[in-house]
């Protein structure tokens, strides 16, 4: 174990944010060691701004709960963390870890229990990558190395602790990490790591819980790197175990989405993981609805039918949230509503709650070359920025735009020339005459000829008093004048 001198490092106690200092404090406070671990210190040495710190004590989640009452919640089972509140701000507080007396693994190697609590020297044996063994202790200005990180993180190289191979049967999500951690960092994976690094090894995700591997799916698509980590994905055989049924390639749409992710998220802007699901699963739902399309199915009920199937499917994979699933499937009707929209529903469609979300995806179908969206992207994007009365102009505009298009499309369906003869299914002669719909009007008999009344008018042969009945009365009892 090296002791160094933390301000040698880059690394100060005025670069944390309140919350993580208050957590040592309390516990140190409290009669305990507590450092902080992991991404926390690795990423404040190499320049980076953490997303979050992480806290590792010899107190139990018990001790834990106790020093900090009720802004403390136990969680986990197989590994039984504490959650720290502190305002808004989340810490994770880890208990010591020692090798367990007797382990408790799966058939294939993967450790279903570990809580068994130790020293220092005992856990960072037990964490994963030597980058992540670095315990720093901000009120001492110290800095802790086990084995050698520092020297790894100055040539950038991914180094596991141990045996590789049965660090992945531990648990197989280190494969997932070791790709994030090269792709965010940009360092290389060890040559230990390479040689176990198969096709075989990466089936042992499977194993993995469904909703475990979509909270690790989150952390790939919003690290700010996620140009860099689809191809690894595709490279090293992970793509196939976390998505169900799409093609390990990526488009220029695929592509063209993960750099317009990566930027957001430099530039401070939020972003929905779901966005990215929606991309990645677009073509199999394109190809679902076209599936039932093809049985005569009526197009919404197409679209929703194929979205529930791609959705269940790759459930098998990773389990979406229904909230999640909700919004993809939003996304995707979207598409259809903002591609042809009635003139009347262009200014309630602007004001939807997922109009943002449809025009990005529209826009973005757009830029990577999908011909299908007819610049109706670009329109969107153009009628955001106008002003009440040129919106109103611009739908006009489009109202005549749409109408043209119809007509010409009406046009050349009339004149497509028939080169075949069809024979009707029924004959002129065997159809009834109320039924036909000849414009040739039968020769009027006498007593549906003209009428003309006193005045000389013309009076229709259909007119309703010529369908009166007239009856003869008897006027011989028929008194005229003034009756007495």
């Amino acid at each position: 174990m090296h002791t160094l001198r933390a301000s040698k490092y880059g690394l100060s106690i005025k670069k944390l944010p309140p919350s993580i200092t208050e957590v040592i404090d309390t516990l140190s406070k409290a009669g305990y060691e507590a450092y902080i671990v992991g991404g926390g210190a690795r990423d404040l040495m190499l320049g980076l701004q953490p997303k979050d710190y992480d806290a590792v004590t010899n107190a139990t989640p018990a001790q834990i709960k106790s020093v900090f009452g009720r802004r403390c919640r136990i969680i986990g089972r197989r590994f039984e963390l504490a959650h720290v509140y502190i305002g808004r701000d989340l810490i994770e507080v880890a208990t010591f870890r020692a090798p367990p007396k007797k382990e408790v693994t799966s058939a294939q190697g993967m450790i279903l229990r570990d809580n068994n609590w130790g020293t220092i020297e005992q856990d960072f044996i037990r964490r994963d990558f030597s980058i992540n063994t670095l315990y720093y202790q901000p009120r001492k200005g110290i800095l802790l190395d086990f084995c050698d990180a520092i020297d790894d993180i100055k040539s950038k190289t991914l180094r596991l602790l141990g045996d590789p191979a049965k660090r992945f049967e531990e648990d197989p999500v280190r494969m997932l990490r070791a790709l994030r951690f090269a792709a965010k960092l940009d360092f290389r994976l060890s040559k230990d790591i390479l040689a176990v690094f198969t096709p075989e090894m990466a089936k042992l995700l499977r194993d993995i819980s469904p909703h475990r591997l979509y909270d690790e799916s989150q952390k790939l698509f919003t690290m700010g790197h996620l140009q860099d980590i689809l191809p690894m994905l595709i490279q090293f055989d992970i793509w196939k175990q976390l998505f169900a049924e799409i093609r390990p390639e990526i488009t220029p749409f695929i592509g063209l989405v993960a750099k317009n992710t990566d930027q957001r998220i430099q530039v401070g802007k939020n972003i929905n993981p779901a966005f990215f699901y929606a991309v990645l699963l677009w073509d199999n739902f394109l190809e679902r609805t076209q599936f039932y399309l093809n049985r005569n199915m009526v197009p919404a009920e197409a679209r929703a039918q194929a979205g529930l199937d791609v959705l269940k499917r790759q459930s098998t994979r990773t389990i979406i949230p229904r909230f999640t699933e909700t919004f993809i499937r939003e996304v995707w009707e979207m598409q259809v509503r903002l591609l042809n929209p009635k003139p009347q529903q262009i200014e309630s469609l602007a004001n939807h709650a997922r109009f943002r979300a449809g025009f990005d995806f529209l826009l973005l179908r757009e830029k990577s070359g999908d011909k299908t969206t007819e610049g109706m992207g670009q329109w969107w994007d153009q009628y955001q920025i106008l002003t009440k009365d040129e919106k109103e102009l611009a739908i006009i505009q489009y109202n005549r735009t749409r109408v043209k298009k119809r007509r010409r499309t009406s046009e050349v369906v009339i004149e497509a020339p028939i080169t075949t003869e069809i024979e009707p299914l029924v004959k002129e002669s065997e159809v009834h005459p109320r039924r036909s719909r000849s414009r040739t009007r039968p020769t009027p008999s006498p007593s549906q000829a003209e009428h003309k009344s006193d005045q000389g008018q013309v009076i229709d042969a259909k007119h309703p008093i010529l369908k009166r009945k007239r009856v003869q009365r008897d006027l011989k009892q028929v008194v005229f004048g003034p009756t007495q």
